[in-house]
């Protein structure tokens, strides 16, 4: 293959990658590759992501992967070329599609015409794969990309289908040789009959135990599959040497037992297990099936000559201009150019009231139109809408490691050894104190021991309680980046609060006016000047007035820290705050004063209009806060949070708000770098202090913070930096975030204690450490069911997270 100098991040899916314990084998073996940069095994979204500058360490990876018995779900196909002349025609095609992004091997045979290629069906398609040869003057020939393209569902199902079927057949063959072994174990011909029943399961439906076994032996590992082989593999072999050889026993005076039913019977709870497993995990991810399935395929774009033309969504560009019908998904992010309705947002904030969206609001993919219909221009497309992002936040936060999982790691890397070594230091004392029937004892109890201990469910245990947990949070809106600030948000103590955008709705509006004299000509006036200021407070007067008509002015002018003034009709106005008044010299009437005062002890902010003489009128602006705001508060302190707000607003105004909303501890006139200094003076406390933020002034803070929050409503740059994103910039959603971190924390602890204690029980078990009490001697039959459904009574837990308040 090529060499492509351009760094790429390449995304392989995983098969069979059941565990932590696994994982960490295929992340060893990636490790040992020079040719990869940096990798990462995300156990969640079953893939390993790498980095690499050469096209060939793709193919170098897939095969140290595949080499350790795991697989890497690619795709190969055959593809006719269109267009070729001469062999170098040949190699440009086959240049061109080794270049494009997730291909692992192509080639091209100019004899045949055709294109074999494999790739991995996450990264490109046909339809890619088409275009890129397109780009350099051939063709590809390919059918309808729904038809073609074999999706990673595709190949789960697939797998899926595969698994019942080898589980069905292997409970069906493994039923009469039970029946026997129990009941009918004296019948003419008993032991050919269950060797011949037996040994399609072991050596057919469950060949893939020892052929990955071999694959762990050969680079000096071992996993569940090494566990699996070693027990059913000795039980098998056993039996047949004492089916062929019964005299060896026989001339000792001991009877040649078979165990054909503990083989084929482990084989089948097992693949029973791994079954249910799979189903199981395949709910845990539906966070993310049902964001997917949020996106649309095809659009209808309204072309410059007005008509209409059904588009696939790949197809759309930047400035499209895309009509929307009622009840149909909103495609891709964009900005409505004409029409309204309302559109029902709760998949991606889950808020359930539908948002009126009309001229120059902004709409999501993912989203859902209702009754009206609308056009809008498409401003984000393909990776880049809020969809795309959520989507891509949701599996790197479940791909992400909790720091508990870093010790769990160690154990799992060691368990299957040390099971090993218990099995054969089992045998060996087995051997030693049970006089004539040791060896059979000894490989019974040995057996029994590899199969009862199970490594899934403590891999299993973290990574399924975080992937639900992060799902969970998605889907009430809450974005959760990593999942150490998942398990650390249980343990905040404080929370800094910013005011502006968080507390209150962060937009500025006009909530008092009051005129000398009703002037309808004044207010036009008022609103032509305030359309030429540039103060922030001026938008929220255009945005009240907007609509009256406008008279020209002259000899507009700002005047820096008190407002602004301009020329009309042979007279001068002045729209600003109390210093305008005194040096001009103007005439306040009383009952503006009073008014003015009133509005200030509401911590509203006062603005005045004037002319040369007198005052005009007094307008009241204020940042209103949320309707959630003081309910949140009142919860968060609640759960013995304690709350500080931090305002760069006045010491009136920081009070009239704490005052509203019940917040006990505040801060005014605070630059933004001295919120992260008051963050640190909180965490020299000992407290783990979250910060919640939306502006960019607040990312030094957020960065500073133990967990840091970010207003989905707010700067691109503060949800960057935030490890969680409330994308409704609803307050409440912080109470609910904490209640989700504690309950996800829980489901790990209570995971990881029943992994521990049903290996730290079930092992000493299956070696025989009742026998000398009782005559208890585990089956080793007993033992794959319990060890089949340890994984699942795992999943099964993290799966209750999803009905959890």
């Amino acid at each position: 293959m090529a060499t492509d100098k351009k760094k790429q991040v390449i995304y392989l899916p995983l098969e069979d990658v059941e565990s932590e314990h696994c994982a960490l084998i295929v992340e060893k073996g990636l490790a040992r590759l020079k040719s990869i940069e940096t990798h990462q095994v995300e156990l969640n979204n079953r893939r390993a992501v790498i980095t690499v500058d050469n096209t060939q360490a793709v193919a170098e990876a897939i095969k140290a992967i595949k080499d350790l018995g795991y697989g890497v779900s690619t795709v190969k196909n055959t593809f006719p070329v269109l267009g070729m002349t001469c062999a170098s025609c040949a190699g440009s095609a086959e240049s061109i599609v080794t270049y494009e992004p997730g291909v692992v091997s192509a080639a091209v045979n100019f004899a045949t015409g055709n294109l074999t290629v494999e790739y991995l069906p996450n990264m490109t398609d046909a339809a890619k794969l088409q275009k890129a040869v397109q780009s350099i003057g051939y063709d590809l020939l390919i059918e309808d990309e729904t038809k073609q393209q074999e999706t990673l569902e595709v190949i789960h199902a697939q797998k899926f289908q595969n698994l019942k079927i080898k589980t069905i057949w292997a409970t069906i063959l493994s039923f009469p040789v039970v029946v026997i072994g129990m009941f009918f174990m004296n019948m003419p011909y008993a032991d050919p009959i269950m060797w011949l029943f037996s040994t399609p399961v072991v050596l057919w439906l469950g060949k893939d135990f020892f052929i990955n076994a071999w694959k762990q032996a050969i680079h000096r590992s071992a996993n569940m599959d090494t566990l699996v082989a070693l027990s059913t593999g000795i039980a098998y072999l056993f039996s047949v040497f004492n089916m062929l050889l019964p005299e060896f026993w026989h001339r000792r005076g001991l009877h040649a037992h078979v165990y054909f039913e503990a083989a084929s019977v482990i084989i089948a709870f097992i693949l029973l297990g791994k079954l249910l497993e799979e189903k199981a995990k395949g709910n845990t991810s539906s966070a993310i099936k049902k964001l997917m399935g949020l996106q649309s395929k095809t659009v209808i774009v309204i072309l410059p000559d007005g008509t209409q033309k059904q588009t696939a969504i790949e197809e759309v560009a930047t400035g499209d201009v895309i009509l929307v019908k009622p009840g149909e998904k909103i495609a891709v992010d964009g900005i409505v150019t004409s029409g309204s309705s309302y559109v029902d947002e709760s998949m991606l904030s889950g808020e359930p009231i539908p948002v009126l969206k009309k001229g120059s609001e902004k709409v999501f993919a993912g989203t859902i139109n209702q009754k009206g219909s609308f056009q809008f221009k498409a401003v984000k497309v393909g990776k880049e809408t809020m969809l795309a992002q959520i989507i891509k936040t949701v599996q790197d936060a479940q791909g992400s490691k909790a720091p508990v999982q870093k010790l769990v790691d160690k154990i799992a890397g060691i368990f299957v050894p040390v099971v090993i070594g218990i099995a054969i230091l089992t045998f060996m004392l087995w051997f030693v104190l049970d006089g004539d029937n040791g060896v059979v004892h000894g490989l019974l109890a040995a057996v029994t021991v590899l199969v009862i201990a199970c490594p899934c469910a403590l891999g299993l245990a973290t990574p399924t309680a975080i992937m639900v947990g992060v799902g969970k949070g998605a889907e009430n809106g809450i974005l959760i980046k990593d999942a150490e600030s998942l398990e650390l948000a249980k343990k905040v103590d404080a929370i800094v609060l910013d005011k502006t955008g968080t507390i209150t709705e962060g937009r500025p509006e006009v909530t008092g006016f009051k005129w000398l004299n009703n002037d309808d000509a004044a207010s036009n006036v008022l609103l032509s000047i305030e359309k030429q200021s540039e103060h922030p407070l001026a938008e929220a007067v255009v945005k009240h007035f907007d609509g009256i008509p406008t008279p020209a002015l002259s000899g507009f002018e700002s005047i820096t820290g008190k407002g602004a003034k301009a020329g009309h009709d042979n007279d001068t106005y002045y729209v600003g705050n109390k210093k305008l008044l005194a040096e001009n010299n103007i005439i306040i009437d009383d009952q503006l004063q009073i008014q003015a005062e009133q509005w200030g002890s509401q911590s509203k902010t006062v603005i005045w209009f004037l002319n040369s003489r007198q005052a005009l009128a007094v307008i009241a602006i204020s940042d209103n806060i949320k309707e959630k705001s003081a309910q949140a508060i009142q919860e968060m302190q609640a759960m013995g949070i304690d709350l500080y707000m931090l305002t760069g607003d006045n010491e009136a105004t920081a009070k009239a708000i704490a005052e509203q909303t019940g917040i006990r501890h505040y801060k005014a006139e605070v630059l933004p770098q001295h919120k992260a200094a008051f963050i640190k003076e909180l965490q020299q406390q000992g407290k783990i202090v979250a910060m919640v933020g939306d502006g960019i002034n607040d990312s030094t803070a957020l960065a500073t913070a133990d967990v840091s929050i970010a207003m989905g409503k707010g700067s691109d740059i503060a949800m960057d930096v935030a490890k969680m994103t409330i994308i409704s910039s609803d307050l409440t959603k912080i109470p609910q975030a904490i209640r989700l971190s504690k309950q996800t924390v829980a489901t790990i602890k209570q995971n990881l204690f029943w992994a521990f204690v049903y290996n730290l029980i079930g092992i000493p078990i299956a070696a025989g450490i009742l026998y000398p009490i009782n005559g208890f001697l585990l089956n080793p039959m007993i033992a794959g069911a319990a060890m089949a459904f340890s994984s699942i009574s795992v999943v099964s837990n993290s799966l209750r997270l999803k009905w959890k308040k």
